[in-house]
């Protein structure tokens, strides 16, 4: 049998451990109201496995399919499995739910890594298609830490923020998702939220007034950092971040 450890999740993302079921309530309510279509109400990582020893999230156990609960057009509940390759995994805390297209029907967002490839952000819809990726960092053993989603600049479109190898290369990345897929629109160096070993990530969204700020630590893990948008991507400085609630208090308005 294999053991795995509790990860928490960070705030706003609504996971509670690794692995644990995520129920449909914050970011779907934030998008509208429910349309006809299938919708997912909740989701879980399932199938834990040791076959991509990375550890980045403190031990050696990943996942190997999410289990999607869907309520469908006539309100009956099914079980839809996405199991992955054995050269992939979910290399993540626990599924995020989002109705990225903002058109009430919800999708799921992980973190998925290829043996060969790293991590990538995939998102899936209610019938287990990959709806769009972003590309894989294109290293064995490299990962990505997401910090939230929200229409980050005020364009209509929801934008997924993550940092992008949170231990080395420290760099908040911002994809839009339109017509179907995503683009990136910013990146922005010097930037972490997580530590090589920890079951949790640090920081995350805030949405104090209508106005969106990403929440996370400078590179040397000295300084609270917002990143938010107007006329332009802006970063600013909260304050000495010295011990790591800091950041958890920062996400308060």
């Amino acid at each position: 049998m294999i053991s795995k450890a509790p990860r928490l999740s960070a705030r706003l993302w609504r996971t509670r451990a690794r692995g644990a079921l995520t129920a449909l309530c914050l970011w779907a309510s934030a998008f509208g109201t429910a349309t006809a279509a299938d919708q997912i109400k909740a989701a879980k990582f399932t199938e834990p496995t040791t076959r991509y020893a990375h550890g980045v999230l403190g031990d050696n156990v990943e996942y190997g399919a999410l289990e999607l609960r869907v309520q469908n057009t006539d309100s009956n509940l099914k079980t839809v499995t996405i199991r992955l390759s054995e050269d992939r995994v979910f290399e993540d805390l626990a599924p995020r739910l989002l109705d990225i297209g903002a058109d009430g029907t919800p999708e799921a967002i992980v973190v998925e890594s290829q043996d060969q490839l790293g991590a990538q952000l995939s998102i899936y819809d209610a019938s287990g298609k990959k709806v769009a990726a972003t590309p894989h960092i294109g290293t064995r053993f490299r990962w990505l830490a997401p910090i939230g989603a929200a229409d980050l600049d005020g364009d209509g479109h929801v934008e997924i923020a993550y940092i992008d190898r949170p231990h080395l290369a420290k760099t908040l990345r911002i994809w839009r998702f339109k017509d179907g897929g995503l683009t990136e629109i910013a990146a922005l160096p010097g930037l972490t939220n997580h530590k090589i070993g920890e079951d949790f990530i640090s920081g995350g969204l805030r949405i104090c007034d209508d106005h969106p700020e990403l929440i996370v630590a400078s590179a040397d893990w000295a300084r609270i950092i917002s990143v938010s948008y107007k006329d332009g991507w802006h970063v600013t400085d909260l304050g000495p971040l010295k011990r790591r609630d800091n950041l958890s208090s920062a996400l308060n308005c």
